[in-house]
């Protein structure tokens, strides 16, 4: 923590983030194979590109929008929840946003004073944690039972919820643990929320990328918790625009002049001409996300043979969505995942983020991303061999 005065405390004890970290460590190594970053390698399809393009040349992307975004933009937002979550939306309901990330900082300063305590699970996203403690809320960690499939301790969430209890975050499909929480369980959320009038903030990013038998589950499609569910989406994962950093919040009336106020500073509104490009994604064909989703599983169980030939080094919980898995190291020098990480990058050459940042019980395990090619998972995988058996 910084002792200067002129630094604000809550901001300074965030530690810095272990994946720009590591991204900052591989500049010092030539020829890295990247396993670390949870960002498609693919490029936007050539539709999206175009209704960007388009929006340019017509002299549209100028300007501001609507502190909510393009009311076109919104209403194709509406059809695709009610399509795609089973969610009877408006416009007035939904804000554009700087990806979900900018969604769930608004959503977050909007619901939580100075002391208010904010529930997550642990391992989980490490942003959502920070963005508590930046809105001087206590993050109360409860840990998932890895030895389910990372599943919710419900028993555990009752026994956390007390009087400056504020809300509930997790994000579904899981970064960084690729599990997809079971509408069971999210419906037992939900009635904890509702029996302590809490919110529940969801991050959907994943929606799309579920395998196997696993459905995603939107709490907002639960009718009774219409005022005690704000949710967040984004464009930027579901069709490979990353860069584009444009994202969707969804939330009741009663919320949106609150969570507006928050927007305003932040960022005014979403970049114009990304709305543009969404509105083109939503418009257009949706192939591309059924390639990508028929990629990633492929890449995922590729992966998963790859660690079934490490099992004395590796244990780990098949995802069952996004693109990401959270293998557990299974060697003594693995207690320390960030120096194991690190080894692995510099002596190894392989890109890989230290499993403690993303809460207390990611200690002793690695978050690996199969958003890549074949090639760069057997790249990697072939020099961890190499540096793990030897």
């Amino acid at each position: 923590m910084h002792n200067n005065p002129r630094f604000s405390n809550r901001v300074s004890q965030i530690a810095k983030s272990a994946i720009h970290e590591m991204t900052r460590l591989s500049k010092q190594v030539d020829d890295v194979a990247f396993l670390s970053w949870a960002k498609p390698t693919v490029d936007t399809p050539e539709h999206i590109k175009e209704g960007a393009v388009n929006a340019i040349k017509e002299g549209l992307v100028g300007g501001y929008s609507e502190n909510a975004g393009l009311l076109s933009l919104r209403e194709e937002i509406v059809k695709k929840l009610k399509r795609d979550n089973n969610i009877d939306a408006n416009p007035s309901q939904i804000i554009l946003t700087v990806g979900a990330i900018e969604g769930l900082s608004a959503a977050v300063m909007a619901l939580v004073d100075p002391g208010d305590e904010v529930i997550l699970p642990t391992p989980t996203y490490s942003t959502h944690i920070r963005q508590v403690v930046i809105a001087s809320g206590k993050p109360i960690l409860i840990p998932l039972i890895e030895e389910e499939g990372f599943k919710w301790d419900i028993e555990a969430v009752k026994k956390a919820v007390m009087p400056k209890t504020k809300a509930i975050i997790y994000c579904s499909p899981s970064n960084p643990t690729g599990t997809v929480y079971s509408e069971w369980e999210l419906r037992q959320l939900a009635e904890i929320a509702l029996e302590h009038n809490l919110v529940i903030i969801t991050d959907e990013a994943y929606e799309y990328f579920v395998f196997d038998d696993h459905r995603h589950f939107s709490v907002a499609s639960i009718p009774e918790m219409r005022k005690n569910v704000i949710s967040t989406y984004t464009f930027t994962k579901t069709y490979a625009m990353t860069g584009w950093r444009l994202g969707y919040l969804l939330a009741d009336e009663e919320f949106i002049p609150q969570i507006t106020k928050a927007h305003i500073p932040f960022a005014i509104c979403a970049p114009v001409v990304s709305q543009y490009a969404a509105l083109a994604a939503l418009q257009g064909s949706q192939d591309c996300v059924a390639e990508y989703r028929q990629h990633y599983l492929k890449m995922r169980n590729l992966m998963c043979k790859r660690l079934d030939d490490l099992s004395s080094v590796f244990d780990y919980v098949k995802p069952g969505g996004s693109y990401l898995m959270f293998p557990k190291i299974l060697l003594p020098e693995g207690k320390d995942s960030t120096a194991f990480c690190v080894k692995l990058l510099l002596k190894g050459k392989v890109s890989t983020t230290p499993g403690i940042a993303f809460g207390p019980t990611g200690q002793s395990h690695l978050r690996l991303s199969f958003c890549v090619s074949e090639d760069q998972v057997n790249l990697a995988f072939d020099r961890m061999e190499k540096f793990l058996t030897k």
